[in-house]
């Protein structure tokens, strides 16, 4: 049981990880003015547990802060994620 839980404990980080980066990427590439990272993918990696790195990268870069679907759709997969977490882990 240790193991899994390690697994799932590098895996949560380094999505989050993850989508803290792409935001970082993706505001960088929006100010060059190069090809975007598509919003698409952002969700996914969102959807795929690293929804609270993508909130950060949000804030911390200033990047998707205005749509409102970023602004509330992150949070709410936030909420999701952590509500699912509790009921299936108590």
């Amino acid at each position: 049981m240790q193991t899994i839980t390690a697994v799932g404990l590098v895996y949560l980080i380094g999505i989050n990880l993850a989508g803290f980066i792409i935001m970082g990427v993706d505001k960088k590439r929006a100010i060059r003015g190069a090809w975007r990272i598509s919003e698409a993918s952002l969700f996914l990696t969102a959807l795929l547990g690293g929804s609270l790195g993508c909130i950060l990268g949000m804030q911390h870069f200033r990047h998707k802060t205005k749509h409102w679907y970023f602004k509330y759709g992150m949070p709410a997969i936030l909420v999701v994620q952590v509500l699912l977490f509790v009921l299936l882990f108590r």
